[in-house]
């Protein structure tokens, strides 16, 4: 693995807080805020037969959870590409 230079591997890990700090965002606003500050106005909204609020509190922040551990995934691959670090 090659060896990455303090400036670099300030910039690396910056970026992947950046990203993790971001995702963390989302997942909190997804899982906190529409399954129980947003549930009222959600609840307004039908998903198959149910109450959209009431379906991100069962299943759909779980489902935004799965897809934001594969989008943080492919980012971080694509990260460790550009500095060099990847394992492939």
């Amino acid at each position: 693995m090659p060896r990455l230079s303090e400036e670099q591997a300030r910039a690396y890990w910056r970026r992947n807080l950046t990203l993790m700090a971001r995702l963390l965002a989302i997942w909190f606003v997804v899982s906190f805020g529409c399954g129980i500050l947003f549930v009222e106005q959600l609840n307004q909204i039908q998903l198959g037969g149910y109450k959209l609020g009431f379906w991100f509190a069962q299943q759909g922040s779980i489902y935004v959870f799965v897809l934001l551990i594969f989008y943080y995934s492919r980012r971080m691959a694509a990260l460790d590409r550009e500095f060099g670090v990847d394992e492939d």
